[in-house]
């Protein structure tokens, strides 16, 4: 990389950005890595069931990337790109420390300062890349500016997993969430050394007369959007499984019509490539539904369902690196029974079953250990370095093949990656159906090659999708709206990941775990085949523009 950037083919600013946001992405992989286990967790977490878990940790994950649809558009009309960066990055920094607090109502405070410092840092540091790369003599190498910027956030995703498993084991969960924390002001220092370099990209949009007040966007757009979640909070029952869910479907009503609005009130010469992104918006909700399952129900395959058990020299060297810890085997046990299926109980009452299935209940007989011996388990964060350490090795690649296409004039359009990223992933899933057909619907252990091949097949997806949807905001986006635009993908993002959260509540109801999986797919392909049959539209619309 630093050789591409001294030929000049890459603003300055890329190195400052990149490692921003490494040090950024570290913070937050490391705190969402282990979320779902903490909150899981009976001894120092809050001993919440599968299904509890995972509905918390997908709202909150929606949430996180519902919040730069607000802080994309103060950032373009009022503080600028720069400061919302820096303040984004202290709140999200001062969250995770806060998360070391043991109480619910801490907790609560410190995923609040984690959602607004999201929003405010994740939507501009991308918009002020894009910015750098308007630059006629950088223009052609966008796509490849954000795949190498791409990088940078797998780089401390991947790192941080191996911190979060060592200080957990060493010193316990409250430590791993403060280091989480230090990683974000880390990020904060780079970014404020780098101010000289992007100086040029942090311009503020005037408005137009199209252009919707800052204070009608309260009144019609973020009041509504909250009376609409405190309504879908306090109805009677339940219309999407939880007052969560409720919750969360009526207060994006608002926020989805306001998108929809901004293509009836543009330029007519606007309109049509507004029309392209909201429909790609539409089109890629299914792969974060998908993909963001690394956290819940593909954490809980890594935890429960995969053969963790390390010995000899390996076990030796993950022991001594606090990459593994040793658990205990007594057989018939009333002491183990209660702390293997998690059961709390009241002078011999059950008073409540934490959803928890222990590592030994699907191990085979002739592989159980000696009752009282012990058993040396890799860490379950760890599965959690696969995705980003596929993604550091196939970026490389994924960006010569392009290279090589441009070379020959037949590189395919960014739409056109999207569409096969989508196809990808869909494939990706089969993965996991055929792992639950190996393991007798789990009633074995899995190899961990496994999830390490569904992980290296949508990592592939994930490289044609992800960075480019990025790029494609930069490239189709009015000027005037670029960060707003960068704040509906990630509202795409945030609605996928709340769904990927509903989804991962139903795990515990299919008894025959494929199926699970297989809804998965059918999912995939549906957005797939939308996305294909827009292509033609999709690239005549980037022809108009005169971009690829």
């Amino acid at each position: 990389m630093s050789e591409t950037i001294k030929q000049s083919k890459h603003p300055k600013a890329l190195p400052f950005l990149f490692f921003s946001e490494m040090w950024e992405r570290f913070g937050y992989y490391l705190m969402i890595g282990i979320f779902l286990l903490y909150l899981k967790n009976v001894e120092q977490g809050f001993a919440m069931t599968n299904s509890e878990a995972s509905d918390l940790y997908g709202t909150f994950i929606a949430l996180v990337f519902l919040t730069p649809f607000i802080g994309g558009l103060l950032a373009d009309r009022y503080f600028g790109y720069r400061r919302s960066i820096i303040a984004g990055g202290l709140m999200m920094g001062i969250g995770y420390c806060l998360m070391a607090v043991h109480s619910l109502p801490m907790l609560y405070l410190s995923m609040a300062l984690v959602i607004i410092g999201n929003g405010f840092f994740k939507p501009n540091i991308s918009t002020l890349l894009g910015n750098l790369y308007s630059n006629p003599q950088y223009e052609k190498r966008k796509d490849e500016g954000y795949n190498i910027f791409y990088m940078g956030i797998n780089i401390g995703a991947f790192v941080c997993n191996f911190f979060s498993a060592a200080i957990i084991i060493i010193w316990g969960w409250k430590y791993a969430f403060v280091a989480a924390g230090i990683g974000m002001f880390i990020g904060v220092i780079i970014f404020l050394s780098g101010t000289k370099h992007y100086r040029s990209g942090d311009i503020k949009k005037e408005m137009t007369k199209e252009d919707m007040p800052f204070s009608r966007i309260v009144m019609t757009i973020l009041l509504p959007s909250l009376v609409a979640g405190i309504i879908g909070w306090i109805i009677p029952g339940n219309i999407f499984q939880s007052d969560s869910n409720d919750a969360f479907i009526f207060a994006c009503i608002p926020v989805i019509y306001f998108y929809s609005s901004l293509y009836f009130r543009a330029e007519k010469s606007e309109r049509r490539p507004i029309a392209a992104l909201l429909a790609i918006f539409a089109a890629v909700i299914m792969f974060w539904a998908v993909f963001k399952q690394n956290g819940t129900a593909l954490t809980i395959w890594a935890d429960t369902y995969t053969d963790r058990e390390v010995s000899g020299t390996v076990g030796k060297v993950f022991s001594g690196v606090y990459l593994a810890d040793k658990v205990e085997y007594k057989k018939d046990s009333v002491e183990l029974y209660d702390a293997q299926f998690r059961l709390q109980k009241k002078e011999g009452k059950v008073l409540k079953e934490y959803n928890y299935p222990p590592y030994f209940k699907n191990v085979e007989s002739d592989r159980l250990p000696e009752t009282g011996a012990n058993a040396t388990l890799w860490s379950t964060p760890l599965s959690q370095s696969i995705n980003p350490a596929w993604v550091i090795l196939l970026t490389p690649a994924v960006v010569a093949f392009f290279a090589f296409l441009r070379w020959r004039n037949r590189e395919p359009s960014t739409p056109t990656k999207i569409a096969f990223g989508l196809l990808i992933s869909a494939i990706s899933v089969l993965v996991m159906v055929w792992a639950v057909y190996a393991t007798n619907n789990g009633s074995e252990k899995a190899s961990v090659w496994w999830l390490i091949s569904t992980y290296g097949i949508i990592t592939i997806g994930e490289l044609l999708l992800s960075p480019m949807g990025l790029s494609l905001v930069s490239k189709l986006s009015p000027v005037r709206i670029t960060a707003l635009m960068m704040g509906g993908w990630f509202l795409s993002t945030s609605i996928g990941n709340k769904l990927s959260g509903v989804l991962a509540t139903m795990w515990d109801g299919y008894e025959n775990k494929a199926n699970f999986f297989w809804v998965n797919f059918v999912l995939l392909m549906i957005a797939t085949i939308i996305m294909f049959a827009m292509l033609r539209w999709l690239n005549k619309i980037m022809k108009e523009k005169g971009v690829k």
